[in-house]
């Protein structure tokens, strides 16, 4: 079954090869991602910033390994935010989780490998309750593939991003005591990374949304 199409067509999201390689330093701020050469990935990328995730996403697991982050980086924003079915959401989740452990297998040194094991586990365990995701041990999962890909790319501004979520909403569902004790969730932390993430790219909406919402 085909995948929901983006809802916002716009000819300004189109970049050629050449534009995305102009542009790609602002629309990488956030993942950190290095600019590629092969036109192969180009053209994935392209699809991606364009919305046609589905496209990127196939074009990216043709390349093998070599397109894993922009296929998992289409499919976990697809599934995020454009997919209707719970069940589907979540399976496209499993499917990222599963290449990601491939990738950190194999390729250790690759930031994005951890930071979309992270994000695919995490929206994961929002649709099966924080709760039962902490029960699971998945929190500390998270946390540990958060912590490498910071490791790996210091300038990854959305893994800081990710983490400050990470200890606002362990703290949200635990308490500040055993959030503390048990995950290593605080306040303090929490806030420094979503600044951090502010620090390395300034002009993120999603920053934005996700510290207002951890402070609320």
């Amino acid at each position: 079954m085909p995948w929901k199409k983006f809802p916002y067509p716009d000819p300004s999201y189109s970049y050629t090869a050449a534009d995305l390689k102009k542009n790609w330093a602002r629309l990488h701020a956030g993942d950190a991602e290095a600019l590629v050469q092969d036109p192969a990935l180009l053209e994935a990328w392209s699809a991606y910033h364009c919305g046609e995730f589905e496209k990127a996403a196939k074009l990216g697991l043709k390349q093998g390994m070599d397109g894993y982050a922009v296929a998992n980086k289409a499919t976990s924003i697809y599934a995020n935010y454009l997919e209707p079915s719970a069940d589907k959401k979540r399976a496209l989740f499993e499917e990222v989780t599963a290449r990601c452990e491939q990738q950190q297998a194999e390729r250790p040194d690759e930031a994005s490998g951890y930071y979309w094991h992270a994000y695919a586990l995490g929206r994961y365990a929002q649709g099966i309750s924080i709760i039962e995701a902490l029960a699971q041990g998945i929190g500390n999962t998270v946390k540990r593939s958060l912590d490498m890909t910071i490791k790996l790319a210091p300038k990854h501004a959305d893994a800081h991003i990710a983490l400050g979520v990470y200890h606002a909403e362990i703290i949200e569902k635990v308490g500040a005591l055993i959030g503390s004790l048990t995950y290593g969730a605080k306040k303090e932390l929490g806030i420094a990374m979503f600044q951090k993430a502010l620090e390395l790219n300034p002009e993120s909406a999603i920053a934005r949304i996700e510290y207002a919402d951890a402070l609320i």
